[in-house]
């Protein structure tokens, strides 16, 4: 059935090595990323046979489907009304508001479960976090957490680039060890867990320029795409290709490549402008806007050339490729964005090597 997402486990298994060889010789533990995936178990079960430390996901239904083999961590701050959710799916969670930190409280004494909590530090990314220069309310938030039954101060994180396009370096992660250092003697509490980053980080640990102490990492891109997400490069030490997307030709003709007419929105509201570069043998696939994000997808073929999509249809050049025909299949690899709806689409097949 197409489309198709196919899935290489052994090409995972090798970025996992790779990337857990280089966490081992800095002391990192790694919480592995399942979001993406929507935590297809079957992919769940191959970061658990390669070695994951812990697995992560921002969803509780995602969270539900994870086995507890090893600890799970809930990466989206609490909706104090999921709270009850949380800690019956997890057993760390990342966390800034004191309302949420109570009502996780308050369920994890229901529920009599020990749930730990990694007090979120905006290092200037201005996503989740309090703000670093704002020590009041970290140690006042940091001591509600501590002193709250039913939950543990497992540590301190951060989280960059996602928002604001913050690069972490050596100097606001060495913030975050300031602070957490500040919490420990203020509050004299051993805070295990400095959480820096995400696969924006990775670069830093490869070239062992990730400051020590810092212990903890949540990597997902880095790990299934093999991408440097603070450069947007491919890590040269690491695979691309751990994914797949494949679609079928429904449609070829050459045809203008500039449209005729007059012009306006199309049918996402945006006025797109077209150069005329003359006729262009132009193809159709059966997969479009619901089922991925067409800027995301590479041709595995070096001859086409994504052109747009509707909601339905991936239009291609293949005036470099002319022997494709009607019911040819053409591959892609998917960046983050075109993996995450391919996998939430209910449109799109799974395949597993």
């Amino acid at each position: 059935m197409l489309p198709v997402i196919e899935f290489h486990e052994d090409r995972l298994t090798e970025n996992l090595r790779l990337i857990r060889a280089a966490c081992q010789r800095r002391g990192v533990r790694l919480a592995a990323v399942t979001k993406v995936f929507c935590a297809d178990p079957r992919i769940t079960e191959a970061l658990l046979r390669g070695g994951a430390d812990m697995l992560a996901d921002a969803r509780v239904q995602n969270l539900a489907r994870l086995p507890d083999a090893v600890p799970r961590l809930c990466l989206r701050i609490a909706d104090p009304g999921q709270a009850d959710e949380v800690v019956r799916l997890s057993e760390y969670s990342l966390q800034s508001t004191q309302e949420a930190i109570r009502a996780l409280g308050v369920s994890a004494r229901r529920q009599n479960r020990l749930h730990r909590v990694i007090l979120m530090i905006d290092l200037g990314d201005l996503r989740e976090g309090i703000y670093h220069r704002d020590e009041e309310c970290i140690l006042e938030t940091a001591r509600l957490a501590a002193e709250e039954k039913g939950l543990q101060l497992a540590g301190v994180g951060t989280n960059l680039t996602c928002f604001g396009g913050i690069l972490p370096d050596e100097a606001n992660l060495g913030r975050l060890l300031d602070v957490a250092a500040l919490i420990r003697e203020r509050l004299t509490l051993p805070l295990p867990i400095v959480s820096g980053g995400n696969s924006s980080s990775l670069h830093l640990l490869f070239e062992g320029r990730l400051p020590k102490g810092i212990n903890h990492l949540r990597v997902g891109e880095g790990l299934l795409l093999g991408m440097d997400t603070a450069s947007g490069k491919p890590f040269p030490q690491l695979r691309q290709d751990v994914f797949t997307l494949r679609a079928r030709l429904v449609e070829v003709f050459t045809k203008p490549s500039k449209p005729e007419g007059a012009s306006g929105p199309n049918a996402f509201g945006e006025r797109v402008r077209f150069e005329d570069l003359g006729p262009m043998r132009r193809g159709i696939l059966a997969v479009g806007r619901q089922d991925t994000d067409p800027d995301g997808l590479c041709p595995q073929d070096e001859r086409v050339a994504v052109l747009g999509a509707s909601s339905d249809h991936l239009i291609v050049d293949l005036s470099r490729a002319p022997e494709y025909a009607v019911g040819d299949e053409l591959s892609f690899t998917p960046a983050y964005g075109a993996l995450l709806k391919a996998y939430t689409s209910a449109y799109v097949a799974r395949e597993y090597h």
